[in-house]
């Protein structure tokens, strides 16, 4: 268990509990044994028996653990769980393989500790009661979600059995793995399953797990320096046991690793860190761990692993290549290999040794991954590589054996083994050295977070008293801290004091330095160019930007595109029609062979037509890849999602990456996405005796409690025009509150109206602010003169804004929003790309249209609802369109969703955009064209690989079955074959890679591009 960046955005939990044991890791969920024991109110009782702490309960019932030596397999775990539950007075029992742990709930009026042990020796098994932990209550989320780690998979096979597995645990209500990283992504309902039956699903399936992160917020992964001795770790439990709110932790004496799980309400993290710091007098040094160093330095593990065993099978390779190829031409060695040893040769000897040791020892790996691959019926490569490798072998000793007993000596292959396994570790090593590659991205977005932080310590009154270096993971909302020049920014908040320049592109593709002076907010992760900054931190853990555009980089790398449902296909049936095609292919060879169909010259000296017939069998076997089509479509994605990510375009899943390729619509509102969103009132006309000054505050008064773009620029035009003297002071140094306060009208009954304007009640009159449909349904005319004066408006694409007053309209607000400087551009690019942009808005036709004109869009739909929005984008999708919305995220929520593809564009720090498939950070509508590109780029790559997987194994199977054998007289050995099967997943990763070198297109280059 590792915990998140999240786990430090600790959530209140109930309880008591303030001891604390060095339990086992396992234990440190609430009894998860009981969540499927019985079903309605039996269950029910039979939960409220147990008290949740150190195992006692109140009706008598108690849990243990108990540690078990001499599993090897699930048959092993069935065996001590079925033993433990045939004992009188044992409630329920589960057994953990790799933990090589059981834990039971059982009855101690019925049966004793020894004799739940005893039960487990009489199985053949050594049994220890373990410690029991001391625990309190806690009260478990709705869900969780936990991130897990699934070693073992080799292909879509492996993927696919592994999720139709977690899918049918009770209490799982998702669950997605992906190949490329070995992850799986599991929401699971606590109180009916544990991540400890989660990752016992996952072992007993045949694979390795284990639980990277989850979204519980009370437990905390620290590494610990200073642990010399076992003193030194009585003395740190000591400590721990001491502090108050520590509820359980566990230490790892040989790594320095201590898990704690406390109670926030009673410390804060921080807190409990300091805690063990200070009461070690120094002795210790505590550091947060991430898990994300966990991820990466299992990726480098498993690359490290590899490597050491190709070198292994190259080293005992190599003897074997000189024996079989080189010494027989060395007259001493060839002198020596020959001389008779019993029934075999010297020669024959040392290579059944050294290949015994590749095919049993280096090459165990394969022999136990295909086992449990065959055990959950399912087949992978690893089935491949076994069954290839060990027809070699066993014909090569079989041959021995014959030669021993009859005297006619047939030619072995111990080589073709040796080397075949040799080179499938070769491809293995790089593949896990490229895969790893595919997670860069995602490896520098976590890297952008600074591994400490300056605190500010404040005394009384706010002063600062002095300052402290902290981890940076243990910073918590209304943290001052510190910002040196050329630092990292360690949280998100706001600048309290100072200003200067920050690079924000890492997070949000913004190549300029934005300006931060005091009030400004500033992102965690991004660099402080110039002066030194105080600011106040006000989102940390998983409420953070960067955390944020982590988890929505590693949901998107977690999901599959739907294109890869094929490759799932294949790989379904891809293993037993290899096995199909290497039978037909040594049957045939050898009924052509016993008929007389080829030359007994094409056989290898001392050969039988079986022999010549298998060499063809077991290449097929081992030439054919069902990896490469496994990694087609999830390396690609995973590149794809990070490379968007250092742009600033955050896809939130391969479905919408794949969606994006073949937009044939795009829709854009108006203000805020065509327009730059910063209204300006241009013209303020008075129609009434009302003088400008008076007409100016009404308005004003009634649009402040409105959020919408022009309600603000009324506002501030009006504060401008009465405050004119002091309004640069006033805008520097106050807020929205203060600025508004003391010349507004107090306002009642407030209502905004979407589409329409606003309403509300000043001086018990109504007043109605907005366009010809409000005025038209309260029965306000509209004189010929004013209406005159709104069309010139609107024709030089402004908005007039009409206002009523008491029933009687009184003035017309002329307000501009100037386009985006890039808006033309895009459009003429969407264009060239063969997409049709529409403009969809609110405002009126003459608006609508003049804005339209500018930026060259031809299809206008004007004075539409926010709901009519999402009816617009439904009548385009009725002949299979793929449609794709631009706007805000937030009044265009229902038209995002409607739509197939949804952008919500200049998000900002708000990345959480629910309703969106694409969340493009910056105000530019560049990136709308980056979004439709670098997807289509993506899919091209997918096919690519598709291509390449396919017309590999399409090509390579009848050349490896000998079909050309007849004309070119070309035979392809076993170990050529394997290394053709490594290298082709190899190829596939390397082709996705090459979208790390994609380049979104610039505003000089967006009008070159053309229509593929």
């Amino acid at each position: 268990m590792a915990p998140s960046r999240r786990d430090l955005q600790l959530t209140p939990i109930t309880g008591d509990g303030l001891g604390s044991s060095a339990a086992e890791i396992g234990a440190m969920e609430e009894v998860r044994l009981l969540d499927s024991y019985d079903e309605g109110e039996e269950n029910a009782d039979f939960l409220s028996r147990i008290e949740e702490g150190g195992g006692s309960v109140n009706s008598g019932l108690r849990k243990i653990q108990v540690g078990v030596t001499g599993m090897t397999c699930a048959a092993c775990s069935n065996s001590v769980e079925g033993a433990l539950m045939s004992v009188n007075g044992v409630v329920k029992a589960s057994v953990a393989l790799l933990q090589n742990r059981a834990d039971v709930i059982f009855d101690p009026n019925l049966v004793k500790e020894e004799d739940i042990k005893e039960a487990i020796e009489d199985a053949g098994f050594e049994a220890e009661i373990l410690a029991e932990p001391v625990t309190s209550g806690t009260k478990t989320q709705a869900t969780l979600v936990g991130q897990f780690t699934i070693g073992g998979m080799t292909c879509a096979a492996c993927v696919n059995s592994v999720e139709g597995i977690l899918r049918d645990l009770p209490g799982v209500k998702r669950a997605v793995v992906a190949l490329a990283t070995s992850l799986g992504e599991v929401e699971y309902d606590p109180n009916v399953i544990s991540k400890d039956d989660i990752v016992n699903a996952i072992e007993d399936a045949g694979f390795e797990g284990s639980l990277v992160q989850s979204n519980q917020q009370d437990k905390l992964l620290l590494r610990v320096d200073g642990i010399l001795n076992e003193l030194d770790a009585q003395v740190l439990e000591g400590i721990l046991s001491r502090l108050n709110g520590v509820r359980q932790f566990r230490l790892d004496r040989i790594s320095g690793e201590l898990e704690v799980v406390f109670d926030p309400e009673v410390v804060s993290s921080r807190l409990l860190v300091d805690g063990i710091e200070g009461e070690g007098y120094g002795k210790f040094k505590l550091r947060v761990m991430s898990p994300y160093e966990r991820l990466t330095s299992k990726d480098t593990g498993e690359a490290s692993q590899m490597f050491r065993r190709f070198i292994s099978s190259v080293s005992l390779s190599i003897p074997l290549f000189f024996i079989q190829v080189i010494c027989p031409h060395i007259a001493l060695f060839d002198t020596v290999l020959v001389w008779r040893c019993g029934p075999f040769m010297i020669g024959d000897w040392l290579k059944w040794a050294l290949v015994s040791i590749i095919q049993f020892v280096i090459g165990k790996r394969f022999y136990v991954a295909a086992w449990r691959a065959l055990r959950n019926g399912s087949t992978n490569m690893d089935v491949l590589v076994a069954l290839g490798t060990s027809a070699s072998y066993f014909y090569s000793v079989a041959a021995l054996l014959y030669g021993a007993v009859t005297g006619f000596w047939s030619p072995t292959y111990f080589d073709a083994s040796a080397m075949l396994i040799t080179f499938v570790l070769l491809g293995k090593y790089l593949e896990s050295l490229a895969k790893g590659k595919t997670s860069d991205a995602m490896k520098k977005l976590v890297q952008l977070t600074p591994a400490t932080a300056i605190l500010l310590i404040e005394g009384k009154g706010g002063k600062l008293v002095g300052e402290r270096e902290i981890d940076a993971l243990l910073i918590q909302p209304g943290d001052s801290l510190k910002v040196l020049p050329g630092g990292k920014i360690p949280a998100d908040g706001v600048v309290v004091w100072g200003s200067s320049y920050v690079n924000e592109s890492m997070v949000t593709g913004e190549s300029v330095p934005v300006s931060k002076e005091v009030d400004s907010p500033v992102i965690g992760g991004t660099i402080n160019m110039h002066g030194a900054l105080h600011m106040k931190a006000t989102k940390v853990g998983s409420d953070a930007v960067l955390s944020q555009i982590i988890s929505l980089v590693e949901t998107a790398q977690m999901s599959k595109a739907p294109i890869q449902k094929f490759a799932d296909y294949v790989a379904s049936i891809f293993v037993p029609v290899v096995v199909t095609l290497a039978l037909f292919t040594l049957v045939g060879w050898s009924i052509a062979g016993a008929v007389g169909a080829y030359p007994e010259e094409w056989l290898p000296k001392n050969g039988t037509h079986f022999v010549f017939s298998l060499m063809f069998s077991i290449s097929v076997v081992v030439i054919a890849c069902p990896c490469a089509l496994g990694l087609a479509t999830p390396t690609a994605v995973m590149v794809a999602t990070g490379v968007g990510a250092t742009n600033g375009v955050l896809i939130k899943g391969g479905d919408a990456l794949e969606k994006a390729h073949k937009v044939k619509y795009v829709i854009f509102d108006k203000t805020g996405t065509l327009t730059q969103g910063k209204a300006t009132v241009t013209t303020a006309k008075v129609f009434s005796e009302m003088d400008r000054g008076e007409f100016l505050t009404l308005v004003a008064s009634a649009e402040a409690s409105s959020e919408h773009p022009l309600a603000k620029a009324i506002v501030e035009y009006a504060r401008h025009f009465h405050f004119f003297d002091d309004s640069a002071e006033d805008g520097e140094t106050h807020n929205k509150e203060s600025r508004n306060s003391g010349w507004l009208l107090d306002t009642s009954d407030f209502s905004a109206l979407p589409g329409k304007g606003i309403q509300c009640l000043v001086n018990e009159k109504l007043i109605l602010v907005g366009n010809r449909k409000l005025m038209s349904e309260n029965s306000i005319t509209i004189p010929d003169h004013v209406e005159k004066f709104v069309e010139d408006l609107e024709e030089t694409a402004k908005t007039g804004v009409i206002v009523a007053y008491s029933g009687q309209l009184v003035g017309v607000l002329g307000i501009a929003d100037p386009l985006k400087r890039e808006a033309a551009v895009v459009v003429e690019g969407l264009l060239r790309m063969g997409v049709r942009p529409i403009m969809v808005t609110g405002d009126n036709w003459r608006t609508a249209r003049a804005v339209a004109k500018e930026v060259g869009i031809e299809d206008v739909r004007a004075e539409v609802m926010p709901a009519g929005k999402a009816e617009v984008i439904r009548s385009l999708q009725k002949d299979g369109s793929t449609v794709a919305m631009v706007g805000d995220g937030i009044n265009d929520s229902p038209a995002l969703a409607a739509a197939d593809v949804g952008m919500a564009i200049g998000a900002g720090t708000d990345v959480a955009i629910e309703a969106a498939d694409y969340v493009l950070m910056r105000n530019n509508l560049e990136d709308v064209i980056t979004a439709i590109d670098l997807s289509r780029k993506t899919l091209t790559r997918i096919r690519l690989n598709y291509v390449f997987a396919m017309a590999y194994n399409v090509v390579s199977i009848p050349v490896a079955a000998g079909v050309f054998f007849p004309v070119l007289r070309v035979q392809m050995p076993p170990w050529a074959a394997g290394a053709c099967m490594a290298l082709s997943s190899v190829s596939v990763v390397c082709s996705s890679l090459l979208l790390r070198r994609y380049k979104k297109p610039r505003l000089t280059t967006i009008l070159e591009i053309t229509k593929e």
